[in-house]
């Protein structure tokens, strides 16, 4: 070690800065035990303030040292040291001995602008496959950004920080100093902006802005403040990548759309689907979207469903042990006794059953208990009201629908027909109507592409109308209406203006000769002159063709005198 080389724990050199964030400094450094190059976090010293950080640091620190993945980044050791401040007062300084990476952080890659929308899909199906580790581990990144993200010499892709967002953002003494290190506000899940619980879906809604941001060189929300940022991230949809980056597919948009869904029931449910239809829209496929299906096993053995396979949590409710139940201690009463019981409850459950049977109806249920009245197919008010009306609370919930109108009802729970208690809940399903999408940019595409583009989008092809075009080649589209990237819903129909290969050529004749050659220039026609000695003035007095329909590009001779 040399003269004046800082040394943690006894054993790590702290060498030359590497890397400087919002709540720590990194240095490359040494581990003189064990002979390796390892990366030092050294996290800022006002974090280690409250005792609560201390244990949540550790705690996280245990659990990503735990995780062993090559798209992960290792953590070898954490700790706190003793550091004596120049004013004489010693502070704990809270570090992470981590795995030495040789390569670039995905921010400064990003810095260079969009990237080649195939090795965006490769790097971001990197960070999928870590952060399906991380959840089977039942662990919670919160803080995916490109900052968080290195990729290597040979392009391995290495996903860091497990764990140190839950330390931070859990400890409510220092959430107020660290706003800037609980995941930057561009890359926050809507839940997240509005101080909601999160979960594995909060990851991959970060993800997809990643996403995003790689194919087009910006994030898909910005502002000058972050509090307009959460807004957008709560209440504004973002934009089609394409429109900003025409390389990027119809099928990428619709996987970047998805993912970045406000409702986390809407988006990815898991990394191993978002990197399904990442993988098949970045080799052309068309992704398909899957619906969550029941865990069979898990409702069988009474395991909590959220709980990942293979889980702790899984493996101690399948692991009891016989010897772990109390012993009886409670003699078996006699036989006969038994018997007798048996025989008096069947005798009253006879008895009550007959008195049920004989008494009316009216009398058993007056007052007791509604019918649910049939309200599918009516508006939402309006069936609502008829609940309300029996003594039935509604409870709203909404869903999207290819066939039922916005606000329709699809289904009630409990069903019509079936009797229920007064003031109970009645969940009322609703169509929220199509999902809604935004109308694919297909100018200047041929109309088999344009149609293949709106597909993707499950927008529907309409009609085609020609228009006179000098510049477009015939049997491309012009325009669309409604508009590109205007919002719309899947299954609306979107009309093409094509052009037809034709134009019309007006008369020139009687026009000065400049002003003659510039209008046919404009129309891409192919211009002869051919002066006329016999008269002056410069005036135009014939021309070849005239009319419409003309073909593109046509061949013209003016006339003009040129004495």
């Amino acid at each position: 070690m040399t003269e004046g080389t800082r040394l943690l724990a006894g054993r790590y050199e702290v060498g030359a800065l590497i890397g400087r964030g919002g709540m720590s400094d990194v240095h490359v450094g040494n581990d003189t035990r064990l002979g390796r190059r390892v990366a030092i976090k050294l996290l800022k010293p006002s974090l280690a303030t409250d005792p609560k950080f201390r244990v949540l640091f550790r705690e996280e620190a245990q659990k990503a040292a735990r995780m062993a993945h090559p798209t992960i980044v290792r953590v070898f050791d954490a700790g706190e040291e003793t550091v004596a401040e120049a004013n004489g007062l010693e502070t704990q300084v809270p570090y992470i001995v981590m795995e030495y990476v040789d390569g670039r952080l995905l921010k400064d890659i990003i810095a260079d602008g969009p990237v080649d929308p195939k090795e965006a899909v490769r790097i971001v199906s990197g960070i999928l496959t870590a952060l399906e580790y991380s959840h089977r581990a039942l662990l919670v990144h919160r803080d995916i950004k490109p900052g968080n993200v290195m990729v290597t010499q040979n392009g391995q892709v290495k996903v860091m920080d497990f764990g140190i967002a839950r330390a931070v953002s859990d400890n409510s003494a220092t959430v107020a100093d660290t706003s800037a290190v609980l995941g930057t506000v561009q890359y926050f899940s809507p839940e997240q902006a509005r101080g909601e619980t999160v979960d594995a879906r909060t990851d991959l809604y970060s993800t997809g802005v990643v996403l995003f941001e790689l194919l087009t060189g910006r994030a898909p929300f910005r502002g000058e403040r972050p509090a307009a940022i959460a807004y957008q991230h709560i209440s504004e949809a973002a934009v089609a990548p394409s429109s900003l980056n025409p390389r990027v597919s119809p099928a990428l948009d619709a996987v970047v759309l998805h993912s970045l869904a406000k409702d986390k029931f809407e988006r990815f449910q898991t990394a191993a689907e978002f990197r399904d239809d990442l993988e098949a829209a970045g080799s052309g496929e068309v992704p398909t979207r899957k619906l969550p299906g029941n865990d069979f096993n898990a409702a069988l053995f009474g395991i909590n469903p959220s709980a990942t396979a293979g889980s702790e949590a899984a493996l101690r409710q399948l692991a009891a042990q016989d010897d772990d139940r109390g012993a009886r201690t409670q003699n078996r009463p006699p036989v006969a006794w038994i018997w007798v019981g048996i025989a008096s409850i069947a005798v009253i459950l006879i008895g009550v059953v007959f008195w049920v049977v004989t008494l009316p109806q009216s009398t058993l249920s007056a007052g007791l208990s509604v019918s649910v009245p049939n309200i599918v197919g009516e508006t939402y008010d309006s069936g609502a009201k008829q609940l309300t009306d029996l003594g039935l609370v509604p409870s709203r919930q909404t869903i999207s629908s290819d066939t039922a109108a916005d606000g329709q009802v699809l289904s009630t729970t409990p069903k019509a027909g079936e009797k229920v208690g007064k003031k109970q809940a009645i969940t009322v399903i609703v169509s929220s109507g199509k999902l809604s999408t935004t109308v694919p940019n297909v100018n200047n595409m041929t109309e088999d592409a344009a149609k293949a583009a709106l597909d993707a989008r499950k927008l529907v092809y309409g009609t085609s109308s020609p228009e006179h075009s000098p510049t477009v080649a015939a049997g491309v589209v012009i325009r669309t209406s409604p508009e590109a990237n205007a919002v719309a819903r899947q299954g609306d129909s979107v009309n093409f203006v094509v052009s037809d290969g034709l134009i019309d050529i007006p008369s020139v004749v009687g026009q000065d000769i400049a002003a003659a050659n510039s209008a046919l220039t404009a129309l891409q026609l192919q211009i002869t002159t051919s002066p006329d000695s016999g008269c002056s003035g410069g005036k135009v007095t014939g021309q070849s063709i005239t009319g419409s329909n003309q073909p593109q590009r046509s061949s013209i001779t003016i006339k003009y005198c040129s004495g």
